[in-house]
């Protein structure tokens, strides 16, 4: 498993939010990156919580939050497990009192979750080596490698990456 942090949330050519995910401490051009797409109201949520924005009233999220830990449980990690038909499927990890509980979930509402949680995120090297691509600043010119990675996430489409 590689451990990743939120590199960037972007929109693709179609309008479609795209979370980037890269490597926690990898050198920039030497990291690979991942785009995950999801739902506007995820990718909102996400900013959100990555901005440390509070909204008026609890979000969905905010809720499970305070769900999670009101029942005493911690959200202790959420991992990206597969890539299936152009779909990524992920798994919350929950620290409970009745122990180590895994559910499957969509990785866009774990990783809104695990963001106001402040748990890590993790991605299976296997899908990372399906859907991963080499970073942006790779070669050197870096605003201008920048400038194609936004072209390419521009014209690129989920089904682009199955096998």
């Amino acid at each position: 498993m590689i451990q990743v942090e939120i590199a960037s949330v972007a929109v693709d050519s179609r309008g479609q939010p795209v979370i980037v995910l890269a490597p926690v401490g990898a050198e920039p051009g030497a990291r690979r990156l991942l785009p995950i797409w999801v739902g506007v109201p995820e990718a909102a949520a996400i900013m959100m919580a990555i901005s440390g924005e509070a909204p008026a009233r609890p979000q969905v999220y905010d809720l499970m939050a305070t769900l999670v830990a009101r029942l005493g449980a911690a959200v202790e990690k959420v991992v990206v497990t597969r890539l299936e038909n152009s779909t990524f499927f992920a798994e919350l990890s929950l620290e409970t009192p009745m122990g180590s509980q895994v559910i499957d979930a969509r990785p866009s509402d774990s990783i809104a979750l695990a963001v106001r949680a402040g748990a890590p995120v993790f991605v299976a090297e296997a899908v990372f080596a399906e859907a991963g691509m080499p970073d942006a600043e790779a070669a050197g010119d870096e605003q201008a490698e920048m400038a194609a990675f936004q072209e390419f996430l521009a014209d690129v489409e989920p089904d682009d990456f199955t096998g």
